[in-house]
């Protein structure tokens, strides 16, 4: 629904920037159409250029956990900001924020900031592999852990092939330590370690996969992870970009009770800035320099105004505030399937406490696979006609959506009414 403005400037963007935007999903290619131009947010809506109001279920893809502009986390990037935007030398403002993860996180004893998620699941893979002194990994399709060249990384023929390079510009080299399994499934990863006996240096996993839509792990397969890096002396990385004080004030290891040996963090935890982090067991983190052989460093890691922009949104974040979250998406759930269900359209909705998706299809999703034989076509026409409703969701059926804290009740009832009438129109 882009409106004249929002359409002049996707054409001078086109002019100057790769695709018109600094992320693909941006561009709306899964889902046809332009993209519109935002100018503000506030709480659970945004406002484009032209005037239109949202009701957003993308949150800046995850960061906006207590909504947009919220009021304290503003008041903290302002104070920083007065004080200076970077130093390039330690700041209190980092060991407060650390004190906060590890005291939140299970098995996070230490940690390092660092930019982005991107970095932090890069990071973590050198760390594990300094420490192990093994080169592979193990990874699983569907789960998405960052653009670094060795992660950029598709299945091949069969579920122990040594992964293909998924974009190009990344010499095949580069992921030939790399295998890739399909998520939920044991007998896979028991293979994939008994034919690389001593050669395997973790397993890294999106404990709840939120890049190929969103689906959940099966009962006991987070703990035989757990179970089969311990018996292998290999590490278990848990990816919680997206999950981390998002699921539980732990996280997902804390929501399913699990321990990895290291942890990534992201989007949370700067509030809305750009940052990221990675910690785990003192042992590990040690192998770090300066202390160990395993070099990771940045400019602006530890940048105090993004530091200070996850310190606010942690604080304000309480049991009432996940309690708050898990209500709102038992009634955003409850309610899709009932609009599923009088439209006569098969929709599998996946959720875990405030994440979310809903795949076009007959089937239960527990993997890529699953999740690849939705209805895409379908999907476009719901994404454009819930647009026009005045509802934001992902422009692509292959990405989580998420609540925050400033949704209201009647957000979600407006938000289902919607998908009713809109699933109607693609039925008729």
């Amino acid at each position: 629904m882009s409106g004249a403005k929002s359409k002049q400037l996707f054409a001078d963007a086109l002019r100057f920037i790769p695709g018109g935007v600094n992320s693909p999903v941006r561009a709306f290619r899964a889902v046809g159409g332009e993209p519109f131009f935002v100018n503000r947010a506030k709480g659970a809506r945004i406002w484009d250029v032209d005037g239109n109001e949202y009701i957003d279920y993308v949150g800046t893809w995850g960061p906006a956990i207590l909504g947009h502009a919220h009021p304290k986390v503003i008041q903290a990037v302002q104070a920083a900001a007065a004080d200076g935007t970077s130093f390039g030398i330690p700041n209190p403002l980092e060991l407060t924020i650390a004190r906060m993860i590890c005291s939140r996180a299970p098995g996070v004893e230490k940690v390092r900031m660092c930019n982005s998620g991107t970095e932090a699941t890069m990071s973590a893979i050198r760390l594990a592999r300094g420490f192990t002194k093994r080169d592979k990994i193990i990874k699983f399709d569907g789960c998405y852990h960052g653009h670094s060249d060795s992660l950029l990384v598709k299945a091949g023929s069969g579920a122990l092939t040594i992964g293909n390079p998924d974009s190009a510009g990344v010499p095949a080299a580069f992921t030939q330590h790399t295998v890739v399994l399909p998520y939920n499934d044991q007998e896979t990863v028991k293979s994939a370690f008994t034919a690389n006996k001593g050669q395997i240096a973790g397993i890294i996993v999106e404990p709840v996969p939120g890049n190929a839509g969103l689906y959940l792990p099966k009962s006991g397969y987070l703990e035989y992870l757990r179970e089969v890096t311990r018996a292998e002396d290999a590490l278990l990385i848990f990816d919680e970009v997206m999950t981390g004080f998002r699921l539980a004030p732990g996280g997902a290891a804390e929501r399913f009770g699990i321990t990895p040996d290291l942890s990534c963090f992201g989007k949370v935890i700067g509030g809305g800035l750009p940052v990221g982090a990675f910690g785990g067991r003192g042992e590990i983190m040690d192998c770090l320099a300066p202390l160990g052989p395993v070099y990771q460093a940045g400019t602006l890691s530890g940048n105090p105004v993004a530091m200070a922009a996850g310190i606010a949104t942690l604080e304000e974040l309480n049991s009432r505030s996940y309690d708050r979250l898990e209500q709102l998406g038992a009634a955003l759930e409850a309610g899709m399937k009932d609009a599923a269900k009088s439209s006569g359209i098969p929709v599998q909705f996946n959720r875990c406490g405030s994440m979310f998706c809903g795949y076009f299809a007959s089937e239960p999703v527990h993997n890529l696979s699953d999740a690849m034989n939705s209805d895409r076509e379908r999907f476009k026409k719901y994404f454009h006609g819930m647009l026009v409703e005045g509802i934001y969701l992902a422009p692509s059926q292959f990405e989580a959506g998420f609540l925050s804290t400033a949704h209201t009740e009647a957000d979600v009832e407006k938000t289902v009414s919607a998908a009713s009438k809109v699933m109607k129109a693609l039925k008729g």
